[in-house]
């Protein structure tokens, strides 16, 4: 019984380490905001065609022959002082004779956290976009997110919500995963597609926590919880848990679980949601024979194939962050990194 002493002891230790940390870069943050107003944030825009043309150019002049490329250099702004000339006669031409209209294209990416904490970037973005989205356009959400807290992820498919219901074209693009939360996100879109390896699924619901009362009861130290309202708490950490609060916190997490199955069930009705709603999880190809994504595909290849018919719009949200800010991301990263790993590793196989 030594070891499991010396077990509990060490992971009790840790424990109130890693909470210090938290509380402490925490403070540092609180700190650094008393002294200043909260920043406000851009919204930055990039179109997408001019970098692969670019890309194209660099390639052609790194493959033509010296002699070769001065020759087709000459052709190409030839060419180009062409188009500026018919562009102006087009210009001065009637109005009732109209340019042929290149639809858009916009691409906004959700690296989701366990908070989803980039649901306030997201916000920021849709609502600079939605507005000038017209017909025959559409938005692309490259998205990637294990999932988490089920508020935050609600309140981001909720987000995505507000793009199906004004009528415009959703698409979700996963490349490496989109499990539980991520999947609530994603099957919003009218069209999902993925990556060959990557995961999705995982609509179930989870909770886990240690407790410690044995370990207190042992070296003679009470722990009491106060409390009003018969399930204010039903597990605790410290306390005795009892056979009646387990049974309340299961039948919390069957509800979570009932409303998540409906919300899937509303955004996919062709989906089989008994057969996915187990907590597995599929890889892409998978995923498409299950019903949970539309075409295995990667968002390079999807927006490669838009370059030619289309003008492609990169929007993201950029917000203002000061020292005490990036430390707080950097430590909350760190923590989200480690927990990723294990999700995945636990999920197995590993290649």
């Amino acid at each position: 019984m030594e070891h499991v002493y010396q077990y509990g002891l060490f992971l009790a230790q840790t424990l109130t380490f890693v909470v210090a940390a938290l509380l402490l870069v925490a403070g540092i943050v609180a700190l650094g905001q008393r002294h200043k107003a909260r920043a406000e944030g851009h919204i930055e825009i990039h179109k997408v065609n001019d970098k692969y043309k670019d890309i194209a150019d660099a390639m052609r002049t790194a493959m033509t022959d010296p002699a070769l490329h001065k020759v087709a250099e000459k052709a190409r702004q030839k060419m180009k002082k062409a188009e500026a000339k018919a562009a102006k006669k087009r210009a001065k031409k009637s109005e009732s004779t109209e340019e042929k209209h290149r639809n858009k294209l916009f691409i906004l990416d959700f690296d989701g956290d366990i908070k989803a904490s980039a649901c306030d970037q997201l916000r920021e973005e849709i609502s600079a976009v939605l507005p000038h989205v017209a017909e025959g356009d559409e938005i692309l959400l490259r998205l990637e997110s294990p999932g988490g807290m089920v508020h935050g992820y609600g309140l981001a498919a909720s987000q995505l919500q507000r793009i199906t219901d004004a009528g415009a074209q959703l698409t979700v693009a996963v490349d490496k995963v989109a499990a539980s939360g991520g999947y609530m996100m994603a099957c919003v879109a009218q069209r999902i597609i993925a990556a060959p390896f990557a995961i999705l699924g995982s609509i179930g619901v989870l909770a886990q926590l240690p407790n410690f009362h044995r370990l207190l009861k042992k070296h003679d130290i009470d722990f009491e919880l106060l409390t009003a309202g018969e399930y204010k708490r039903t597990l605790t950490l410290f306390g005795e848990n009892t056979d009646k609060g387990r049974e309340k916190f299961i039948e919390d997490l069957e509800k979570t679980h009932a409303l998540f199955k409906a919300f899937v069930s509303e955004n996919r009705p062709a989906l089989d949601i008994e057969q996915v709603a187990t907590g597995e999880v599929w890889y892409g190809r998978e995923a498409v024979a299950m019903g949970l994504v539309d075409a295995v595909q990667t968002s390079d290849a999807f927006v490669q194939a838009q370059l030619e018919e289309r003008d492609v719009f990169e929007v993201s949200y950029v917000e203002r962050k000061n020292w005490q800010d990036k430390l707080g991301v950097a430590a909350q990263g760190a923590v989200e990194r480690g927990l990723l790993k294990l999700w995945q590793y636990n999920r197995g196989p590993h290649a």
